[in-house]
Formats: structure tokens, C-alpha cells, sequence
């Protein structure tokens, strides 16, 4: 009897699997940081447990994926300028617009912002490695590369996004950056569907953790986490106006982005 050869990889099921194991090893991995904090100083620690942490559950999935169904590549292929500055401008928006007024109201307990300014706090070439460079080619790998690719293959688009959207947010392990990443995962999602290029999914997580970082570099993280949204944009009517205009230039790329990938279509 011939055995037959799956056609896709992950299912629901799997995916939940694959985030099992990217907390799992997360966990595992812990105590390699802490040992490594006292001999090689945390940011490169952290970049090794980074690397170690979401590196091994990538390898697991890329294997069994593989072994499944038989692809182990991914379209790196790059897109037009024009394609690029749009997405990326659209994730800038998206980020201001949206993102960052929701996470904003959400109350933060006094010992997640310890653990949130720790982590601001460092602000070194071995931290842009880690956040700015390892994390959006690592993460897209999984979450859009092999997950939200795989569950497209069975799946519709609305569905297939969303979940591997939240399981992206749920990753995090916190309601901030869940709610961050969740977003952000829609839209990269979205591109990715439209497109199948991982490299416009990397560049969008890319450009949004680059304006995180560079939000770390240059302003006191401790004045970042207390003062209110209001205050941070310079008081309420700037806040409106921000917001609403961010808002406006996300709904304008999403516009042009769909028009050019119609076009790219036909």
C-alpha cells in the first residue's frame, strides 16, 4: 500500500504545537541567559538566548515540515520599491495610528514595567542584532514562512491569518506586546497571503521593531513607560491629530498596496 504524501503542514492543531514549543524552549533556555549574563554581559546574552530560544523550535518546525511535505524553501524574492516604501510606511502608520494608543491604555503592573524598562534600558549594537535583525527573519520564518503558509493550503485567507496572527501574539507571553504583535501579524499576514514573499513579512516587522528600538535609544525609557500617551505626543489635540492622520495614511497604503498587488496579479 503506498502511503500518501501530506500536502500541507501545519493544521490548526500543529500550529498550536509549533508556539508549544517556541514557549517551551523559551523556558528552557532561561537559565542559559542567566548564566551567561555573568560572563558575557546581558546583551549578548540575550542575543544567544534569542538565537537558541525561537532558533531550535524553527529548526523543529522546518524539519517536520520537510519531512511532511517535502519544502524546505522559502521566497526570499524581494518586491519593487515602490511595493517596499509602501508596506513600510503602512506599518509606521499602523503603528502610531493604532497600535500604540491600544497597548497605551492598557494598565501595566509595577513589576512588568521593572522587567519592561530592564529590557529598554539596553540599547547596544548586540540588542539591534537581537530585536532589529534576529527576531523579524526568525519570527516570519515560523509564523508566516511556515505557519500562516501552511493553514493557507487549508484554510481560508480570514482564518488562516487571524490565527496564526494570534498564536504570533500569544508568543510574547504578555497582553502588551500580544496585543502589538497581533496586530501587526494581521497586516504582515495580509502581505504575505497577497504576495507569498517572506521578505516583505520580515521588512515589516523589521521597520516595526526598528522604530521601537530607535524609541529606546533616543528617549528616557523611564519617562516612555509613565507619562501617558497625551503627554508623549506633545499634549491631547497633537495626540487627535496624530492619530487620526496615521490612520489616514494606514487606510491610503492598504489602498495602494492592494492596487499594486492586483496589478502584480494580472
Amino acid at each position: 500500500m503506498i502511503e500518501k504524501k501530506e500536502t500541507y503542514f501545519p493544521n490548526v492543531g500543529q500550529s498550536w504545537g509549533i508556539v508549544g514549543i517556541a514557549i517551551l524552549s523559551m523556558l528552557l533556555f532561561s537559565p542559559v541567559n542567566l548564566i551567561l549574563n555573568n560572563v558575557l554581559g546581558k546583551e549578548i546574552s540575550f542575543l544567544v538566548y534569542y538565537l537558541l530560544a525561537m532558533g531550535v523550535p524553527f529548526g523543529i518546525a522546518h524539519l517536520i515540515r520537510k519531512k511532511r511535505i517535502g519544502i524546505n524553501k522559502y521566497n526570499f524574492s524581494l518586491s519593487s520599491m515602490k511595493i517596499m516604501a509602501l508596506v513600510s510606511i503602512s506599518i509606521i502608520a499602523i503603528q502610531t495610528g493604532i497600535t500604540q494608543p491600544i497597548v497605551n491604555s492598557l494598565p501595566m503592573p509595577e513589576f512588568m514595567q521593572k522587567i519592561f524598562l530592564e529590557f529598554a534600558n539596553q540599547k547596544g549594537v548586540f540588542s539591534f542584532l537581537a530585536i532589529v535583525i534576529a527576531a523579524p527573519i526568525i519570527e516570519e520564518l515560523i509564523f508566516r514562512g511556515i505557519i500562516l503558509n501552511g493553514l493557507l493550503q487549508k484554510y481560508s485567507p480570514v482564518k488562516s491569518i487571524i490565527l496564526s496572527s494570534v498564536l504570533f501574539g500569544i508568543v510574547h507571553l504578555n497582553p502588551w506586546q500580544f496585543v502589538s504583535a497581533t496586530i501587526i501579524g494581521i497586516f504582515s499576514g495580509w502581505v504575505y497571503y497577497r504576495t507569498k514573499k517572506l521578505s516583505l513579512s520580515i521588512l515589516i516587522h523589521l521597520v516595526n521593531n526598528l522604530i521601537a528600538f530607535l524609541g529606546m535609544y533616543f528617549m528616557d525609557a523611564e519617562t516612555m513607560m509613565n507619562e501617558s500617551l497625551t503627554e508623549l505626543y506633545g499634549g491631547f489635540t497633537n495626540l487627535i491629530l496624530i492619530t487620526f492622520s496615521a490612520i489616514l495614511v494606514s487606510i491610503i497604503g492598504i489602498f495602494l498596496l492592494k492596487k499594486e498587488f492586483s496589478e502584480l496579479k494580472n
